[in-house]
């Protein structure tokens, strides 16, 4: 149908622009070498905003379509075309974030995620968790922790560190991966939005 191409292209117009603006945040949170974890978070939610923002327009366009059909059948095509095209941008996201360097500011970062990380534990007497692309990363900013130790154990992730209390009490998981997967949901549910498909 046109109006579902017409839905589909604007969908990948707008997401493209979502695409290119995550991974533009992404790669200027590492670059930031004395910005905290949470001033990142808020620069990515500033810029998320700018991109709906932006695609206001293009919405706009077809909200009248999306919005006066009140075939559920038709809503629910409409939504999992939104998903899709979501899932397609994240996919590409992680693969971007997978293969970034891991040099320079990147160590910032890592310095960012630890120092949450034992802010929210409460203690710097913690055993950390990484990749192994991580791991030399992260072994050579611990020394900033008093007794705090790096795994021989890796961990699946993108990136970042997930940290557990010696005492095996309390573990936080600060990986990329967990960033991310906090931010879908409202990314997922301000584009439906967009589109009047939200609940």
């Amino acid at each position: 149908m046109a109006s579902d191409s017409a839905l589909e292209g604007t969908i990948d117009k707008i997401l493209g622009q979502t695409e290119s603006n995550i991974l533009s945040g992404l790669d200027s949170a590492l670059s930031e070498s004395k910005q905290s974890l949470d001033d990142s978070v808020i620069t990515l939610e500033q810029e998320y905003d700018q991109i709906i923002s932006n695609g206001k327009k293009e919405a706009d366009k077809i909200e009248k379509q999306i919005i006066g059909s009140s075939d559920i059948e038709s809503r629910n095509k409409k939504l999992t075309t939104v998903e899709e095209s979501i899932d397609k941008v994240f996919t590409k996201a992680i693969e971007e974030i997978s293969n970034a360097d891991r040099s320079g500011d990147y160590s910032n970062l890592i310095k960012s995620l630890l120092d949450e990380s034992t802010k929210i534990l409460g203690t710097t007497e913690i055993t950390v968790f990484t990749n192994s692309k991580d791991k030399d990363v992260v072994q050579s900013t611990l020394s900033q922790y008093p007794g705090a130790e790096l795994s021989s154990e890796t961990i699946d992730c993108l990136g970042g560190v997930k940290v557990k209390s010696k005492d095996g009490a309390m573990t936080f998981d600060n990986t990329i991966d967990a960033k991310i997967e906090r931010l879908k949901p409202l990314i997922r549910k301000d584009i439906a939005t967009q589109f009047g498909v939200g609940n």
